[in-house]
C-alpha cells in the first residue's frame, strides 16, 4: 500500500522504524521483533541505513524479506550518502522490482565525526534526490523534518526553507525526528503550516529504555530532553526496569497528547526492540486513544 493512501484511509496510523543489524544472527532477531509487532497492524515499517550508508545492501534485502514474508508495507530508506546517481538508480530499480512502493528520501548522515561529502556523481541534498524520484519513478516519497531543526541548520528559518524545498520537489509525507516535548512539535507544526507546507507530518517518538543511549542520540540529532524528565531519569540511574517503566509511561503520555491533538499517526523509533513499543501501542488501541478528546485543541503542551 502507498503511504499516501494509508494516511487518507487508516486510523489509527502507527509505523515502526528499525535498523539493519550487521550480521545474520542480528537479522533473525530483528525479524522476530517485527513479527512480534505485526499483530498491531502497523501502517508501515521502515528500514534505515547504517551511518555513512554502511548497510545499504542489508537494508534492501531486509525490506524485500519483510514485505514478502511478513506481509507488512515497507518504507525503504534511500540516502544520497556514498552513492552516485547511477548506483541510486540501480537500488531504486531493485526496490521497484520487489514491489516496494514507498521510500524515505534522505541526504543521510556521515559516520560520527566526519563531514558530509557528496559522492562523485551523487546528490548533495535530499530535495535533489526527491526531485529525481518524482521525475523518474512511481514511489510514494517520504522526507524527514526536524521539530528542533537539523543540527547542521544555522537557524529555524533556514531549516524551514530546506523543508520547503523537499515539499516542492515532490515529497508526499513527512516523518519527524524524535522529540520529547510535544510543545516543540506543535510550535514546529504551526511554522510549517504558516510556510504553506501542507504535507501530512508523522511525529517521531522514541521510548526511553536506556537513558545513556538516548542521551547520545539526542546529542547527535539536535533534540533535547525536558529538564523534568532528565531529573526523573537521573534519579533512576542504575535501575534498568525503573528507567524503562518511566520511558514507556512518558512516551504513552506523549502519544496520547499527540493523537488527541489530531496528528495523522505516530512513527516509533524502536531501536530494534518490540516490548516497549508494543506496550505503548497496545494501550493506545485499548483506550481508542486516537479519538480527539472532548474540547481538545492544538494548544496541548504536555508532557
Amino acid at each position: 500500500m502507498r503511504i499516501s493512501d494509508a494516511l487518507a484511509n487508516q486510523r489509527p496510523f502507527f509505523s515502526f522504524e528499525f535498523f539493519p543489524p550487521k550480521d545474520d544472527a542480528g537479522s533473525r532477531q530483528l525479524v522476530a521483533a517485527i513479527e512480534a509487532l505485526a499483530p498491531l497492524r502497523p501502517a508501515f515499517v521502515s528500514i534505515t541505513y547504517g551511518a555513512g550508508g554502511s548497510t545499504r545492501a542489508r537494508t534492501v534485502a531486509l525490506a524485500k524479506q519483510i514485505q514478502r514474508d511478513i506481509g507488512l508495507t515497507v518504507v525503504a530508506h534511500v540516502t544520497c550518502i556514498g552513492a552516485s546517481r547511477a548506483e541510486l538508480r540501480a537500488l531504486l530499480e531493485e526496490l521497484a522490482r520487489a514491489g516496494i512502493e514507498n521510500v524515505l528520501a534522505l541526504r543521510g548522515d556521515p559516520a560520527p565525526g566526519s563531514p558530509f561529502v557528496p559522492a562523485a556523481g551523487g546528490f548533495e541534498h535530499a530535495n535533489e534526490l526527491i526531485a529525481m524520484l518524482r521525475r523518474n519513478y512511481d514511489f510514494c516519497i517520504g522526507a524527514a523534518c526536524y521539530p528542533e531543526k537539523h543540527p547542521e541548520a544555522t537557524t529555524l528559518d533556514a531549516d524551514l526553507a530546506a523543508l520547503k524545498l523537499k515539499a516542492e520537489a515532490g515529497a508526499d509525507f513527512l516523518v519527524s525526528q524524535l522529540f520529547f516535548d510535544n510543545a516543540l512539535f506543535f510550535a514546529f507544526e504551526r511554522r510549517v503550516r504558516e510556510a504553506g507546507i501542507t504535507l501530512p507530518i508523522l511525529p517521531g517518538l522514541m521510548p526511553i529504555t536506556n537513558f545513556s543511549q538516548i542521551q547520545r542520540f539526542v546529542a547527535l540529532c539536535g533534540a533535547s530532553i525536558p529538564p523534568k524528565l532528565h531529573v526523573e531519569m537521573e534519579a533512576r540511574k542504575g535501575d534498568v526496569k525503573a528507567v524503562e517503566d518511566l520511558g514507556v509511561a512518558y512516551a504513552s503520555m506523549q502519544a496520547l497528547g499527540l493523537l488527541q491533538s489530531g496528528v495523522p499517526g505516530l512513527h516509533f523509533y524502536t531501536l530494534n526492540r518490540s516490548p516497549a513499543t508494543r506496550a505503548i501501542v497496545s494501550s493506545l488501541l485499548a483506550a481508542s486513544a486516537w479519538r480527539p478528546a472532548l474540547h481538545a485543541s492544538r494548544s496541548i503542551t504536555t508532557p
